[in-house]
């Protein structure tokens, strides 16, 4: 089911919708049946259930594969995360999204961090965006930049995200640099065609208005613990996702529950309903094609 035009209209500047990342079809249903006006999938969650590492290019026919049995089956709009694209191809990325918009993917996201620690140059990028764009144009494409997870401006250690837990900051004056460079980039995304931004580890609110105003399209940051979607919304975001948060503390909920048996004390949490969920896993299952 293609819900492309419902999933552009919830991105209101201002009025920040938050978007829930899925790992498979249960977790998806689920956030969907919850009430979330739209899923989105976390590469991270995609990859690591099957073992391969996050970043590192090896997504791409499991993430087509989820989409496929997805979209059918939610009753929601599905964006799909595309790391860097998988590729550095412009031609193969613009395939790669067409397909996804043929299955019904309402949007993606496309990723200017490398595996190897560093950033794309932006003119790259922005041809990656440029051939999707004219190849998928019904896809919401978010043209997301790590420049808050990566190093800009003076040459500085090789860092990725998953080597850092929070903003890339320094007390030098990169953290102007780490701005502008931010606000060039995404300019140059929303010029090759982008139909929105995010900016992952991006916190300060001083720093969202100026990148919100600045590129003028809708900003997604990263929800991290205590975050106040209140505030984003006064700063100028339209989208908040959890990026892999969900998979990361469903895994922790598990090895909690685990402990727990072993312990034999009283789980913590609530697990999901048995029969609630094959119920859910039926009724999806009835939409999708046979």
């Amino acid at each position: 089911m293609t819900h492309t035009s419902d999933f552009a209209a919830l991105h209101r500047r201002g009025s920040p919708f938050l978007l829930p990342n899925a790992w498979d079809v249960a977790s998806a249903l689920l956030l969907a049946e919850a009430g979330f006006p739209a899923v989105g999938t976390t590469s991270l969650g995609v990859t690591a259930s099957v073992g391969l590492p996050d970043g590192a290019g090896a997504g791409a026919e499991l993430t087509v594969a989820l989409a496929g049995h997805l979209v059918p089956r939610l009753p929601v709009p599905l964006t799909v995360d595309l790391e860097g694209g998988y590729g550095d191809d412009p031609a193969l990325v613009a395939t790669l999204a067409a397909e996804l918009a043929e299955i019904g993917v309402a949007g993606i996201n496309l990723e200017d961090g490398r595996a190897d620690g560093r950033l794309r140059s932006p003119e790259q990028h922005a041809a990656i965006i440029g051939a999707v764009t004219a190849a998928a144009p019904t896809l919401f494409v978010n043209a997301r930049t790590d420049t808050y997870w990566l190093p800009v401006g003076r040459k500085g250690p090789l860092l990725t995200h998953r080597d850092v837990k929070g903003p890339f900051l320094t007390g030098d004056g990169r953290g102007r640099d780490r701005v502008r460079e931010t606000v060039r980039r995404l300019a140059t995304y929303r010029d090759a065609g982008a139909s929105g931004v995010f900016v992952p580890g991006l916190t300060e609110p001083a720093e969202i208005a100026t990148v919100a105003k600045a590129v003028d399209l809708p900003l997604n940051i990263l929800w991290q613990p205590g975050l106040d979607l209140g505030a984003c919304g006064t700063a100028g975001v339209a989208r908040v996702s959890t990026g892999s948060a969900l998979y990361r503390s469903a895994l922790g909920a598990a090895l909690a529950v685990a402990d727990a048996a072993h312990r034999s004390t009283p789980p913590p949490g609530q697990a999901v309903d048995y029969h609630g969920l094959q119920r859910l896993v039926r009724e999806a299952g009835r939409r999708a094609p046979r």
